[in-house]
């Protein structure tokens, strides 16, 4: 049985080079490098006017907001909304979360039809701009 505690991650600190609003802490709790065949999630923490960064991804994904309020942006749609709340994006389709509130927002994606996801930021992260993020690359070790 695959299980993860989402108050026990290991969260990783993001922030990109050219844009100090798009910071996170993020994690992916359950994946195809763990074991998934058909499903992948994302766990991701916001400050109080941070954003995750306008991206697509290459599956739908379903954004279960946990905690706080926030803006999501989704295509052309804009809503806040708050704890409790679930929103479906689109493959491929650009879309950012916005913390609009006064505590930290806690948000989890569950991607359905895929175990690895490729994301495609307009911001990259960290020095390296990276703006490219596979999940694959990120967490199976470099073939030798």
């Amino acid at each position: 049985m695959l299980t993860a505690n989402l108050n026990e991650l290991d969260l990783m600190d993001m922030t990109a080079q050219d844009d100090p609003g798009q910071q996170c802490r993020v994690t992916f709790p359950l994946l195809g490098t763990h074991g998934t065949k058909e499903t992948a999630t994302v766990y991701f923490e916001l400050d109080p006017g941070k954003n995750v960064g306008r991206h697509t991804d290459s599956a739908e994904e379903v954004l279960v907001i946990l905690q706080g309020d926030v803006r999501a942006s989704i295509g052309e749609e804009t809503v806040e909304t708050g704890a409790g709340s679930l929103l479906i994006v689109p493959t491929m389709v650009p879309h950012d979360v916005t913390n609009i509130g006064d505590e930290t927002a806690k948000v989890l994606g569950v991607f359905g039809g895929a175990n690895h996801i490729v994301a495609i930021f307009d911001h990259g992260w960290g020095p390296e701009r990276l703006d490219v993020v596979g999940t694959r690359e990120m967490f199976e070790p470099a073939a030798s």
